[in-house]
């Protein structure tokens, strides 16, 4: 019950500043009404679990307005969990919204990936390199499939996300754009914490690279929460695992000290946004946080299917 209430506290917290589109598995349609309300829309989609941004579709946007879908391969996260309906999904939402849709030949989740939206993405080498999504695949040959189906023009590739993560670790648990240039990425002072060595070598992988349009990349060190379990469940709580709508910044809160540092540097951060925070911790257990939950659809003309 925790963890529905903080995902229907997350879609009302998006929903005051920007529509909302919710989506159930028949089984919990009734529940999903009830809980949501009548004003917001409900598709019902057969789902396996609640991750929309890793098994469903990427929005792109041509340079007139045009919209369509990049469907994905998804494997469960490298075959861990069933995946079978999540699978589905993508295509599912892209035909409810008759928006044409494109397949590209590899496996991606979309939390690891993040984008500036000027042609420069950034992502891990433990999750895009790992044998357990591309085994076929190179490192220029994954980037040739970004390129082409993202319109991406520069990958920068970190070594790692959250130790010991579950999913290999996304680049959503560790760092995010802020804008063009500049980077937040999760760092901790903490010598005895396995990622101490990682985020540094992070961070300083990031320092020495430039964006699509040749620019240094500005780093700007984010809080870690504390890694525990609740339940006897291990959670890996971030902070950068936030969503941007229009207008507000909704982030994840998990109880700690750390919350307020990390509100108020998204406060700094972004002045002309609300920062709206969420406790998320019980949706931690499942992997994720509001980040993990959400995709953003970026205004634009649906292009039908052929």
């Amino acid at each position: 019950m925790r963890a529905k209430k903080a995902y229907s506290e997350v879609i009302a917290a998006i929903n005051r500043f920007e529509p909302v589109t919710v989506l159930s598995d028949p089984s919990t349609m009734p529940e999903a009404r009830r809980t949501v309300g009548n004003d917001i829309d409900i598709i019902e989609i057969p789902l396996d679990d609640s991750w929309i941004r890793d098994n469903g579709p990427a929005f792109v946007r041509s340079d007139d307005g045009k919209l369509a879908t990049v469907r994905f391969g998804f494997n469960g996260w490298g075959g861990r969990f069933p995946h079978l309906r999540d699978s589905k999904a993508s295509d599912a939402i892209s035909d409810h919204w008759k928006i044409r849709k494109y397949s590209a030949p590899m496996i991606l989740e979309g939390g690891a990936i993040a984008v500036d939206g000027e042609g420069t993405l950034l992502t891990t080498e433990s999750c895009l390199q790992n044998r357990n999504r591309n085994p076929n695949l190179t490192r220029d040959q994954i980037d040739s499939v970004l390129r082409d189906y993202l319109g991406i023009k520069k990958v920068l590739w970190v070594k790692q996300g959250i130790h010991a993560s579950m999913i290999d670790g996304h680049i959503d648990g560790v760092a995010a754009f802020v804008r063009p240039g500049t980077v937040i990425h999760a760092s901790t002072n903490d010598e005895s914490d396995p990622n101490f060595t990682i985020m540094r070598d992070n961070h300083t992988r990031l320092e020495t690279m430039t964006d699509a349009k040749g620019r240094a990349i500005e780093v700007i060190d984010f809080p870690m929460p504390v890694q525990r379990e609740i339940e006897g469940h291990r959670i890996a709580p971030c902070y950068t695992n936030f969503f941007i709508a229009n207008g507000g910044i909704v982030a994840p809160t998990f109880g700690e000290a750390n919350d307020e540092v990390a509100l108020e540097i998204l406060r700094d951060l972004f002045p002309k946004h609300e920062i709206v925070g969420v406790r998320c911790e019980y949706i931690g257990i499942g992997g994720g946080e509001v980040h993990c939950i959400t995709q953003q659809i970026p205004l634009g003309t649906p292009v039908p299917p052929d």
